[in-house]
């Protein structure tokens, strides 16, 4: 296990804390904002006509309506990115994080608008009669570029398992074990059997549910956040100034909260980001690609209206949620996974100037030469007071740590520590740090009107959206089987969506969540190659569209 957690922390390095993919994620949609001639303002008013059924003739080829496409869409968006993403991209940038969240969505409304407009002119009809495409149609069709083609439909299936599938369950299950006590394999196998039973009925099925579950849960959510933020009403204009100050300044230390550079506002910002919409992934495009639309850029149109409500309505309410509550600084009682644990060599403080200072240089990476080695003595569940050790969790400095055996009595004996790891089993530890995910979103919806009971809400909207989340993701897992194997293989893809989804509700969450953070990169580049090589097409396209003036009977 530590092995592997070590191999997803170089690939996050590399994939997610440099520069160059939010440079490139960014440029393209700066790029096409120009090119197009801001599209996302432009156009931005006529895709809610299009959504309302306006200008839609009804033998159009297509399998769901604008407005069912959209839903899908937004069904596989709307998700744990909303609650828990939000939550890490604080944790891990500050509130900074929130403004590049903010960039990512305008500009990615100009990348949707273009990658949807691109899947729908080149979607096909299987022998199946339904409806396929998306990034693997417009990279064969359009750039005759197979090879491409085939290495984004190989990413996109692990972003299914890795982004659409286990973060959802896991963020479920965890949630609702912490709030209703329910046990994860519990909540994993009713889910499981619920989302089988859903798509197995393809994307007609899926897009009906969709249809009506997204509008209900996106009220209930908005609905909650907006009275948390409003019984915080003093520390509104506080939170704001806290995410425009540090866009271009390092977060300070306060509280537990270590700090955060300005690099890691920018790239965990713009990961969240494109986590929670998807613009430039190359996801939502395979759900618009089915819709009844005549026109392509009509549906581009409509897709424009994505990242909107994703990001910069639900985002930006659990973001101000979490800001104006204060709880992304405390600490509170949590059980430690061992993959968030690092045992340093040493000493440190939160309390100290200059022990932060060394505590921010080595979070980014968790090994070092402050990475302790060796053994630990516990008497009673507690480090021996002789010990000149220092457990992080969470990226901060633990605190009122207990050590447990697996039946629950007091630990007592020696724990072996390599390279800050533990490598004892049978060891539960317990103790206060930073909240992160989920629970850092359920904790802040307890500082409002609703007391204990706002996390309630965010139970309930986490188990709507996320579960939503992984039904569309399924869709676009079985067009990418389509695309690679033939229709034939999608049977057995469900079912390795669907065990992949019930495992992912007992192992470590932060494993998870850092599988999936590696993924997106790794999927959306091959997408974004292809966007930019088919600009002139594009461009062509949006040019010669003309506006109806008149509704379509």
């Amino acid at each position: 296990m530590a092995t592997f957690t070590s191999i997803l922390e170089f690939l996050t390095y590399w994939l997610v804390d440099q520069y160059w993919f939010p440079a490139f994620l960014i440029g393209s949609g700066i790029f096409f904002t120009f090119y197009l001639g801001f599209p996302q303002i432009k156009y931005f008013k006529h895709g809610w006509r299009i959504l309302s059924g306006k200008y839609v003739k009804e033998d159009t080829k297509g399998e769901t309506t604008p407005f069912q496409a959209l839903t899908t869409a937004l069904s596989g968006t709307v998700g744990t990115g909303n609650i828990g993403g939000v939550a890490l991209a604080i944790f891990l940038g500050g509130p900074a994080a929130i403004f590049w969240m903010w960039i990512t969505a305008f500009l990615g409304m100009t990348t949707k608008f273009v990658e949807v407009t691109l899947a729908h002119k080149y979607r096909e009809t299987l022998p199946d009669g339904s409806i396929s495409g998306g990034p693997m149609y417009y990279i064969e069709n359009g750039l005759k570029k197979r090879w491409l083609a085939v290495l984004f439909s190989v990413c996109l299936l692990m972003m299914c398992i890795g982004t659409g599938n286990m973060p959802q369950i896991s963020s479920i299950s965890v949630v609702m074990n912490d709030t209703f006590n329910i046990p994860k394999v519990v909540t994993g196998g009713v889910l499981a059997v619920l989302l089988w039973m859903v798509i197995i009925g393809g994307i007609k099925r899926i897009a009906q549910i969709a249809s009506k579950l997204v509008p209900f849960m996106a009220f209930w959510y908005i609905t909650g956040a907006l009275a948390v933020i409003i019984g915080n009403y003093e520390n509104i204009i506080p939170s704001l100034k806290l995410i425009f100050i540090h866009v271009f300044t390092p977060t300070a230390a306060v509280g537990g909260f270590l700090g955060a550079s300005v690099a890691a506002a920018l790239t965990r910002g713009v990961n969240r980001g494109l986590y929670s919409n998807e613009a430039g992934q190359g996801s939502a495009p395979i759900a618009h690609a089915s819709s009844k639309t005549e026109n392509p850029v009509e549906e581009g149109m409509v897709s424009i209206l994505e990242p909107f409500i994703d990001t910069i309505v639900i985002c930006s309410l659990t973001g101000l949620v979490i800001l104006s509550s204060g709880v992304w600084m405390e600490k509170f009682e949590n059980r430690f996974e061992e993959s968030a644990m690092c045992y340093l060599d040493g000493s440190y403080s939160d309390k100290s100037q200059s022990d932060v200072k060394i505590l921010q240089d080595y979070i980014y990476t968790c090994n070092g030469p402050l990475s302790y080695t060796g053994s630990i003595e516990i008497s009673n569940g507690q480090l021996v007071p002789s010990a000149n050790i220092t457990l992080l969790h969470n990226r901060s400095v633990s605190e009122d740590v207990i050590y447990y055996q697996e039946d629950n009595d007091l630990f007592t004996g020696s724990v072996d520590i390599k390279n800050g790891k533990n490598f004892t089993e049978d060891v539960k530890i317990v103790g206060k740090s930073l909240l992160i995910g989920a629970d850092l979103t359920s904790k802040a919806f307890t500082r409002s009107v609703f007391g204990d009971y706002g996390q309630y809400i965010v139970a309930i909207g986490l188990l709507l959206f996320a579960f939503s989340t992984a039904i569309a993701w399924s869709y676009y897992g079985d067009r990418a089987t389509a695309h690679l194997f033939g229709e034939g293989w999608i049977l057995y893809y469900r079912i390795i969506y669907v065990a992949a989804f019930f495992t992912a509700a007992i192992i470590d969450t932060k494993i998870v969540w850092d599988i999936a953070t590696v993924i997106g990169p790794i999927a959306t580049v091959p997408n974004l190659i292809a966007l930019i090589l088919l600009r002139k097409e594009m461009k062509s396209i949006s040019d010669n569209y003309e506006m109806p003036l008149k509704k379509v009977n």
